[in-house]
Order: structure tokens, then sequence, then C-alpha cells
């Protein structure tokens, strides 16, 4: 049986657009609203969108101190997508909200582009393209991801799913985490090292961390000069996990 005593409000576009959630969503809610205008709600707007809701399904909004005073009918948001940045989370105990919220959903998406930007970086498909493209000719001397050395900054959900799929590939694996995943890295021979060795023996490093005050900037300017000058950073988490300018001026030279 349909609720039909509970609002419900989902901001995220992409939710909105996708049929299947859509119809799981209202077999459970009579009174749902969607963001079918594709708007990007923030400030007075997502208030707005939300003030008569119970319940909302968010994606990239900012949900904070300020929001969530406005909206005294809310009681439950649940996050669709990874990373928790956007909340705060100190507010929503604060106004007694919950928050739903499933980790690693995305995991094997997150992966398996890990793996494809490796081997178009490795093979140098993406420069190549766009060479062909403007109307030059010329081999590049490209390498194999089999046998690298892989670090993997982040060893949870989306870290232990790459380990697994790199398995094939016979690379070295090394993982920095604040957590140690004993068992886990026994079970597929990896090893746990500190940030400094992991940069400076890795051909490949990837990021793999929630964005928070203890990983914001982790990697500097100087923790970037660890890194071999043929080394391939990847970051498929959050951009200010770390300094992009530093990173920037590193391309360029």
């Amino acid at each position: 049986m349909k609720d039909k005593k509970t609002n419900v409000a989902v901001t995220s576009r992409s939710f909105s657009k996708n049929p299947i959630l859509r119809n799981e969503l209202l077999k459970k809610y009579e009174n749902v609203k969607f963001n079918d205008s594709g708007l990007q709600l923030q400030g007075d707007s997502l208030v707005d969108f939300l003030k008569e809701c119970h319940k909302a399904i968010i994606a990239l909004e900012v949900i904070n101190d300020d929001i969530l005073r406005r909206l005294p009918r809310l009681k439950v948001i649940s996050k669709y997508g990874v990373g928790l940045d956007m909340i705060d989370i100190q507010a929503m105990n604060k106004y007694s909200v919950k928050l739903g919220w499933t980790g690693g959903v995305n995991r094997r998406s997150v992966s398996e582009l890990v793996i494809s930007l490796s081997i178009s970086l490795l093979r140098h498909i993406s420069s190549s393209h766009r060479e062909v493209l403007s109307g030059v000719w010329r081999q590049h001397v490209g390498s194999q991801l089999s046998g690298k050395t892989v670090g993997i900054i982040g060893c949870g959900h989306v870290g232990k799913d790459l380990v697994r799929m790199l398995k094939p590939f016979k690379c070295n694996i090394l993982v920095n985490d604040i957590e140690n995943f004993h068992d886990f890295y026994k079970q597929y021979n990896i090893k746990p090292v500190e940030k400094n060795e992991l940069l400076a023996n890795s051909d490949i490093v990837t990021l793999h961390t929630p964005l928070n005050n203890t990983t914001r900037n982790m990697l500097t300017a100087e923790k970037m000069s660890l890194m071999k000058p043929s080394a391939i950073l990847i970051n498929l988490a959050r951009g200010s996990l770390l300094d992009e300018n530093a990173q920037k001026n590193a391309n360029d030279r």
C-alpha cells in the first residue's frame, strides 16, 4: 500500500530522469515531486523546492545549517550517489534529520573507469586521437598496464574492488589507508605502505578517499614531487583531495 501521508521531493536530476527509479519510488509514495525541469537547486531555490516535503532524495545539493533551519518538516534525507562532503552532518544532528546512504554502490563503475583511463593514458590513446583528427600521424610508444606498480590511496569499497580487478594484470599493488584491512591485504598479497613510499614507487596513483578536513589537499605540490616523472595520477574521487594548481603546473612542465 502506498504511503499517502509522506511528501517526498527528488532534487537529483539524473534520478528524476530515470524511469526505473521513478517507478520504484512511486510504488511506495503517493506524493512525489521530481526535478523534471532539471534545475540546479541551491539556497533559496532549494528551500522552496523542499519546503513541503518530509523526505528528500538529493545528489550534489549543498545541505547546511541555513537550509535545514528553514525546512522544519524535513525528517529524512537520502543521498543519491556517493560522498557526503556536501552535507553538514552536525547540522543534520542538530535538527534531528536522518541520513540514508549506502557506501560503495558505484564501486564497479569507478574501478572500470580507473582501468580504462590507465590503459588509455599508458597507450596515449587520447593524444593520438586528437592528433589524427588534426591531420597529424605519428607513432607513440606506449606501455602496458600489466606488471605496473599501482598505488591505491584509500582501500575502501572502490579500492578493494579495484584490487580485485587489477589482479589479472599481475600488477604490483601498494595501498595506503587510515584503517588496517589486514585480512584483505593478506588474501590478495598486497602491501600497505606510507603515503610517501606509495607516491615514490608507483607507476599509477589513484585516489579513492572521501573529502573531509583530514583529506583536503592531502596531495600537495611537495607530495606530488615525490612521484616518478612518468607516473600517472588518477583522481575519480573529489578534486580538492589534491592541490589542483600544483598538478596543472606539473602537467605544463
